[in-house]
């Protein structure tokens, strides 16, 4: 019996593990003719948080936003970023880290390149995002997850 009980807290246990409590999602926004803007938003669950793209080195792995090569669009700077942003002194690290208490919205415009005549193309942006959820307790294992959003 003690083993049957066991074995079921500790597949809870991994179970609990296996889920992220952070959910993306990716749309696309037309700002222009040739120009959209591209939402990368993470749904994070309290009392979970990711970090900055601008957490200082030494600190916990910031968020990190890469776009795959595509030769139909150009990429302008890096992703802004959109959310309640904290930026606290932690000993653990022993620098200033900036996190996001809830959801936030990673936005990057991107820019068609010219086409002559064509008046509509079609292509999708792909990449990676890198990042670590944390809480007041403890830290998860850095995760990546991979993104393909249409532009039309």
């Amino acid at each position: 019996m003690f083993i049957k009980y066991f074995l079921i807290v500790l597949l809870l246990k991994f179970s609990a593990f296996s889920q992220t409590p952070v959910q993306w999602t990716y749309t696309t926004k037309k700002i222009s003719d040739k120009t959209y803007e591209v939402h990368i938003k993470a749904s994070v669950q309290s009392p979970w948080h990711i970090y900055s793209q601008s957490t200082p080195d030494g600190g916990p792995l910031a968020t990190k936003i890469s776009f795959n090569k595509n030769p139909l669009i150009i990429t302008q700077g890096k992703p802004k970023e959109v959310g309640k942003m904290v930026q606290k002194y932690e000993d653990v690290f022993g620098v200033d880290v900036k996190y996001f208490d809830g959801d936030v919205e990673f936005v990057q415009e991107v820019t068609l390149r010219g086409q002559g005549d064509k008046k509509s193309i079609k292509t999708n942006v792909k990449g990676t995002i890198e990042f670590m959820a944390c809480n007041d307790e403890q830290c998860l294992p850095p995760k990546m997850s991979t993104f393909s959003v249409k532009l039309e």
